[in-house]
């Protein structure tokens, strides 16, 4: 009988805000289905139920903001006792009291403490919505949450950028305005700063000649709507099949090897940058792709996350932008990230002549401790090869032998 906590979404996340349970005390729950909806720094983060039973203890309501691994809830069978369960949920969170400050026994101790007719009030608040940066960035700036008005959120939740505008609008023209970081700028700063200091990047840039895959590009973009980072992400699940090292992650001394290929693409959203995943890459179809990119995008500009945490390796695309070539960050605990550029045209030498041709640039950035130069040189020689002929990537989708 699984005690469900609060999940640690990211390297750095500490806490989330439980923003609603889609079950209530004593429904059955399904093995994978949306069990509830939690509010990181960086967005909101769809919870599954990790097995089948009854949903028989709401722990923490929602509303409720409490340190990641807290207990939240607890699944079992209809009848079973869960005298044992509950004083186990009171032990695990007092356990993580050193790990999450001097606070964290007593918000653990309120959790607990919640009784149903609580749980049911706290459901039924009046206050605006509003998420946890914002509500803090409205105290720091003497701003009243009632006058900002509808959010830029989903549902019109209003947002800690939503708190800032109404701050300015609120001084006299001329004067410098400071504002905290937001939430998610707080939440990407960390993670940026330990991939930085923890992680031992190396970088490796590779052009490649871009007009087959230009070509091929418009030419699939009349039959769907596809992008050239769909097209990029396909080829890269096919080489990340072949080379264990770029599904790879390290967790202390062991390195863990994943069977498939969960790719995150970068996308920017109003605050900051979040990364939603497609999982099992490599058994989709082109199309497939271009369909479920598409959707996870959406959600994330509209504050889901789609798979966070499950990706291997991670596509950021500045090409759109004009940008030719940039290195890009690792995502931790990934092992690589590979940074896209424009498909731009360009003069070239060939056959000792020239002539006109576009061509693409690609910077890979990886983690020393699991990928050697020659391991990333692979890579890129092998995405190449694909990029350059991409209509190889159109036959059946690739399940790896070796899995």
């Amino acid at each position: 009988m699984p005690i469900l906590v609060m999940p640690k979404a990211g390297q750095t996340m500490e806490e989330a805000t439980l923003l609603r349970w889609l079950k209530q005390e004593g429904e059955q729950v399904t093995k994978g289905e949306i069990l509830l909806e939690i509010d990181t720094d960086k967005a909101t983060v769809e919870v599954e139920a990790p097995e089948t039973g009854f949903l028989r203890k709401i722990l923490c309501p929602e509303g409720e903001t409490v340190p990641v691994l807290t207990p939240i809830g607890i699944i079992s069978a209809e009848s079973a006792d869960i005298s044992e369960e509950l004083a186990e949920a009171a032990c695990v969170g007092k356990a993580s009291m050193a790990a999450n400050g001097p606070s964290f026994s007593e918000r653990v101790d309120a959790c607990l403490a919640r009784s149903a007719d609580s749980i049911a009030h706290a459901g039924m608040s009046s206050r605006p919505k509003a998420s946890p940066a914002a509500r803090k960035a409205a105290r720091e700036m003497s701003v009243r949450i009632e006058s900002v008005g509808i959010g830029s959120g989903p549902g019109g939740r209003v947002l800690s950028s939503d708190v800032a505008r109404a701050a300015m609008e609120a001084r006299p023209e001329g004067e410098p305005v400071r504002r905290p970081l937001s939430g998610m700028r707080r939440a990407i700063g960390r993670n940026m700063l330990f991939s930085k200091q923890n992680v031992p990047h190396f970088y490796v840039k590779m052009t490649v000649d871009a007009g087959p895959l230009y070509s091929f590009y418009l030419a699939e973009k009349e039959k769907y709507r596809c992008t050239i980072t769909d097209i990029v992400t396909l080829a890269c699940a096919r080489v990340i099949l072949d080379l264990p090292e770029f599904r790879s992650r390290l967790e202390g001394d062991e390195i863990l090897e994943f069977p498939t290929a969960g790719i995150g693409i970068a996308v920017g959203v109003d605050e900051g940058l979040v990364v939603p995943v497609l999982t099992s890459v490599e058994r989709m179809s082109l199309r497939q792709l271009a369909d479920e990119s598409r959707r996870i995008i959406e959600a994330a500009r509209q504050g889901k996350i789609v798979g966070m945490g499950q990706g291997v390796f991670t596509i950021s695309n500045l090409g759109g932008f004009g940008v030719e070539e940039f290195s890009a960050i690792i995502n931790p605990p990934e092992a690589a990230i590979l940074a896209v550029g424009a498909v731009r045209e360009a003069v070239v030498v060939k056959d000792e002549a020239l002539r006109p041709a576009r061509v693409m640039t690609m910077v890979l950035s990886a983690d020393h401790r699991i990928i050697d130069g020659l391991i990333a040189a692979r890579f890129l020689a092998r995405l190449k090869e694909l990029l350059e002929s991409p209509e190889s990537l159109e036959g059946t989708s690739r399940i790896s032998s070796r899995h």
